[in-house]
């Protein structure tokens, strides 16, 4: 089936609408930690309102639900509780193929009175990103892989998490990479799943089985930036929901089993020239450009600062670790999964940089701008990078913060990022993640009670 007309005005959106007889709105606003924020509408009052409101702070929300009670959070979000004005972007309507009803979903922009956007909206950073290269003629191109576990239904936060059982009745107990037979264990879900993304007309390639027990990974094809962080926001929607259909949950936790691998969200990206569509990471002659190793020294110069923004909570570096299934440190390579940094085999008119460092649970519009906003810093002050990593990274040192207090305080003394994705989004975003780090240290874990209780 072709894919159906994209509407870019209001105007096509109601006639979008109106063909598929929708009768409820999802009117949707990604938060920092990529939750989907907003309310449900009837067709009508979506039509008449052609927008929305809601409190500015909904979007700079942390993942516990709480806010900072003071500090440079308030410098940039009143405390009078103000209203933002949301707009919907029309590009990005999609029908809820698991709704009863027919019901659409869109992804709205966040605005001021005055008509800015809200500088600290994940979606908004994004596309402060995406500006600063098209003001240098230069249209980014990505394509993320996102990896995800499938496990038992579990109500009990305080039990360890297990996986699934498949259609033969049984678990998974061992790594199963690449199986054929171990994702078919999965056929009837992940046909539910497939059928989703189809009616959704999202941008899916490959389904893999990762390392993990019950460790999935989607490929999407390559697009802009902002159209893809939107799918990515979209696809966990659905795989969660289809996973409770099947009873059983989705999780993109970096580090949800102790056991087993963690989950990435590897990105690729190149860079086109908006005039001719051209490469920049590619001479004339097929060799790498001045661009490509740039962009390299970029990421290797930025990522430590930026890992709270590609590493956003205190389980995400459990996922970091010494072990052969995520980068350690910042080195590059050809053809080499022990790096942060890989440049996969291409011809030249696909050369890439693929960012490993990245973990399934950061939020797709933040991490997208953050590796995109390194690879700008990287280009535009041309910062060469180390040289070529052609053993494995990971006998070399560690070179990227080993915790979230870390690497959030090297995100806040990082200027230069801050100029990229915006002073207020810094302010807001450590603040929140300060607060995140302060509600983890009041729980007592069970390996402290094990180990010290009785023995300290």
């Amino acid at each position: 089936m072709p894919p159906s007309r994209v509407p870019t005005s209001f105007s096509e959106l109601e006639q979008w609408l109106d063909e598929r007889r929708v009768t409820e709105i999802e009117c949707l606003v990604p938060d920092l930690t990529g939750v989907a924020r907003g309310k449900i509408l009837p067709r009508e009052k979506f039509t008449e309102d052609r927008g929305m409101r809601l409190p500015e702070a909904i979007v700079a929300i942390g993942v516990t639900g709480e806010f900072p009670e003071e500090g440079p959070y308030y410098d940039v979000i009143t405390p009078t509780d103000r209203d933002m004005h949301l707009q919907p972007d029309p590009r990005t309507v999609r029908i809820v193929p698991w709704a009863t009803d027919p019901t659409a979903q869109v992804v709205h922009d966040c605005y001021d009175r005055d008509g800015h956007l809200i500088p600290y909206a994940p979606r908004s950073v994004l596309r402060r990103v995406c500006q600063l290269y098209a003001d240098q003629g230069w249209s980014p191109v990505v394509a993320p892989e996102l990896e995800f576990y499938l496990i038992e239904r579990s109500i009990d936060p305080n039990m360890p998490l297990r996986p699934p059982r498949g259609r033969s009745g049984r678990a998974e107990t061992s790594r199963q990479a690449y199986s054929i037979d171990a994702v078919n264990e999965f056929d009837p879900l992940f046909e539910d799943i497939y059928a989703y993304c189809q009616k959704m007309e999202l941008n899916v390639d490959t389904l893999i089985h990762e390392v993990g027990a019950g460790q999935m990974e989607i490929n999407f094809f390559h697009d802009h930036p902002l159209g893809l962080a939107d799918e990515v926001f979209f696809f966990k929607r659905t795989i969660r929901e289809a996973a409770l259909r099947h009873e059983m949950y989705a999780t993109f936790m970096a580090k949800p089993m102790a056991n087993e691998p963690g989950s990435a969200m590897h990105i690729h990206q190149s860079i086109e020239r908006v005039d001719n569509g051209e490469n920049i990471f590619s001479n004339p002659d097929g060799s790498p450009s001045k661009a490509f190793y740039w962009f390299i020294g970029g990421l290797q110069r930025y990522a430590p600062a930026a890992m709270a923004l590609f590493a956003p909570y205190v389980n995400s570096y459990r996922r970091l670790v010494r072990s052969n299934a995520a980068p350690i440190n910042i080195q590059w390579g050809t053809d080499n999964r022990t790096v942060g940094f890989r440049a996969p085999v291409a011809t030249p008119a696909s050369r890439r940089i693929e960012n490993r460092i990245i973990g399934a649970d950061a939020n797709p519009y933040v991490a997208l701008a953050a590796t995109l906003a390194c690879g700008y810093l990287g280009m535009t002050r041309q910062i060469e990078p180390t040289p070529e990593c052609r053993g494995d990274a990971y006998l070399a040192d560690f070179q990227l913060p080993r915790s979230l207090g870390e690497a959030v305080a090297q995100l806040r003394d990082e200027a230069d990022l801050a100029q990229v994705l915006g002073q207020d989004f810094i302010t807001v975003y450590t603040e929140i993640k300060e607060v995140e780090h302060a509600e983890f240290m009041k729980v007592i874990s069970p390996w402290e009670r094990e180990h010290l209780l009785l023995h300290v």
